[in-house]
């Protein structure tokens, strides 16, 4: 009988600097894509669900991006989802949040140091 573990929610900076910046590419996406001002149903899941994620996320404000975690959270579907997004919206992010966008390029380690 395994026992379930109750996580404390993550609401450090870097948690929500992380949620703010999957809610802004999330609302390029539904804008470019469904052609809507704010999110449609199927956005809002996503971006709910990510949100969520972040704040579960056992690394907490030493996390790294989500793409090269060693564990992935997120489940199958909702995982395509957020990648496709993420690719979609990249390279809009540097015309709408550029500050965002080249603060959350991950540095080489030996440049971390």
């Amino acid at each position: 009988m395994t026992k379930k573990v109750k996580r404390q929610l993550n609401d450090g900076p870097k948690i929500r600097r992380e949620q703010e910046l999957v809610s802004k590419m999330i609302r390029i996406y539904c804008k470019k894509k469904h052609h809507q001002k704010v999110f449609c149903e199927e956005c809002q899941d996503l971006n709910d669900y990510a949100r969520n994620r972040l704040s579960l996320c056992q690394f907490g404000e030493k996390k790294t991006a989500c793409a090269k975690c060693p564990i992935h959270c997120y489940k199958r579907d909702y995982r395509q989802k957020i990648k496709g997004i993420m690719r979609f919206s990249g390279p809009w992010m540097l015309l709408y949040h550029p500050i965002e966008s080249i603060r959350h390029i991950p540095l080489p380690d030996k440049l971390r140091k």
